[in-house]
C-alpha cells in the first residue's frame, strides 16, 4: 500500500451568496463542500502527494455529494463512515474593502458531531499512513469527538506515525478554556503544531512579548510551547492588512531550535477561507519530502498565497506553481 497522509474531520456543505453580496440580501447561494482537513486533503493531492480522509457523512444524496467532491481530486475515502442525521453546513460572506467577511455554522446534530469511537478502527484506517493531520475543529464538534482524536494520536503514536494538529481555535464552537483542556490531552507528542500567539496565550497560558504578533513574539511563545507539550515544530502566518481584498502575508516555522521566516507576500484576495489549511498541506508536503525548515516555510507561504487567488476552499494549483512562487517567479505573467 502506498504511504498516505490521513486527515481525520468534518466536511460540511458551504453556501455562498453571489459575488459580494450579504447574507440578509442573498436570492441564491453558490454551493460546494468544504473543511479544514477535508481542505488539507485535497490539497495535498494538488501537490502530487496521495491522501486520504477520514469521516462521517450521512447515508443520503448530500453525504455522497460531499464524497463525490472529495474523490474529484483524487482523496482516498475508503475510511468515510455513513450514518448520523445530517451534513453540517455553513454560510460564507466574502468581505469587501473595510467589512469583513463573516461566517455562520448550521452544524448542530451533524454526521460528525454525533460519531462515536467504535465508527472509527484506527488500525486499519492508518494502515499504510505516512502522517496523520486533524485540527482543533474536530474535537470542538462536542459528544465523544475528543476522545475520538485521543484514539487516532494514540495509535498514530504507537505506529510511529507523525502528527500535526493546527490548533485552529473557533470561538463560535468552544470556549477557550474548554479548547485548551482538551487540545491539551492531543499536543503532547505531535511533530507539528499550527498555533499562533493569541492562541498560544488564550488556550495554554503561553503569555507572548506585548503588542501586535511578530516573529520574535512567535519564536519565543512556540519555544515554550515544544517545552511544555513535548511538540517536534510550531508553525504560524502572519498576516496584515486592513481592507478584505488586500493582505500581506509570511509563514513561520519554529523547528525547535530556531525560527524560519518566509518572504513576506503582497496577496490580492479572491477567497481568504482555506488559505491556513493550503499553508498546513504545503508544510506537510515538504517535511515528508525531507525538505529543510527554510525551504519548507517557503513553499507553503507560496501555497497559502495561491490558495488565496482561488475561488472555494481548495487549492487549485500545482506543485510546479508553488515551487515556482516560491523560487521567485511571480508577478502574475500570462503563461504562452
Amino acid at each position: 500500500m502506498r504511504a498516505e497522509v490521513v486527515t481525520f474531520g468534518e466536511i460540511m456543505l458551504r453556501l455562498c451568496p453571489e459575488g459580494y453580496e450579504r447574507i440578509v440580501q442573498a436570492q441564491s447561494f453558490g454551493a460546494t463542500y468544504a473543511g479544514s482537513e477535508a481542505s488539507v486533503a485535497v490539497d495535498l493531492c494538488c501537490l502530487g502527494v496521495p491522501a486520504r480522509f477520514v469521516s462521517k457523512v450521512p447515508c443520503n444524496p448530500v453525504g455522497q455529494a460531499a464524497v463525490n467532491a472529495l474523490r474529484r481530486y483524487g482523496v482516498g475515502t475508503q475510511g468515510m463512515v455513513r450514518g448520523g442525521e445530517r451534513l453540517g453546513i455553513y454560510f460564507a460572506e466574502r468581505g469587501m474593502g473595510m467589512r469583513a467577511g463573516q461566517v455562520v455554522y448550521d452544524r448542530a446534530n451533524s454526521a460528525m458531531a454525533q460519531a462515536s469511537p467504535a465508527d472509527f478502527d484506527w488500525d486499519s484506517l492508518l494502515d499504510g499512513a505516512a502522517w496523520l493531520h486533524f485540527s482543533g475543529i474536530t474535537p470542538a464538534l462536542g459528544g465523544q469527538t475528543p476522545r475520538i482524536c485521543e484514539d487516532a494520536c494514540r495509535a498514530a503514536h504507537a505506529r510511529g506515525i507523525p502528527v500535526s494538529i493546527d490548533v485552529n481555535f473557533r470561538r463560535k464552537l468552544w470556549e477557550p478554556q474548554r479548547a485548551g483542556e482538551v487540545l491539551s490531552r492531543l499536543l503532547p507528542g505531535a511533530r507539528l503544531v499550527f498555533c499562533g500567539t493569541q492562541e498560544m496565550e488564550e488556550l495554554f497560558g503561553i503569555a507572548c512579548e506585548e503588542g501586535a504578533p511578530s516573529e520574535r513574539a512567535f519564536a519565543e511563545g512556540a519555544a515554550r510551547l515544544c517545552k511544555k507539550f513535548g511538540v517536534g515544530a510550531v508553525a504560524t502566518t502572519l498576516r496584515e492588512g486592513s481592507r478584505a481584498q488586500e493582505n500581506m502575508l509570511a509563514g513561520l516555522l519554529f523547528d525547535g531550535a530556531q525560527c524560519h521566516v518566509s518572504r513576506e507576500y503582497d496577496v490580492c484576495i479572491v477567497d481568504r477561507l482555506g488559505g491556513g489549511d493550503a499553508y498546513a498541506a504545503g508544510l506537510i508536503c515538504s517535511l515528508l519530502k525531507g525538505e529543510t525548515p527554510a525551504r519548507a516555510v517557503e513553499f507553503a507561504a507560496a501555497a497559502a498565497c495561491l490558495k488565496h487567488t482561488c475561488d472555494g476552499d481548495f487549492m487549485q494549483v500545482t506543485a510546479q506553481e508553488v515551487a515556482a512562487l516560491a523560487d521567485g517567479a511571480g508577478g502574475g505573467r500570462v503563461r504562452r
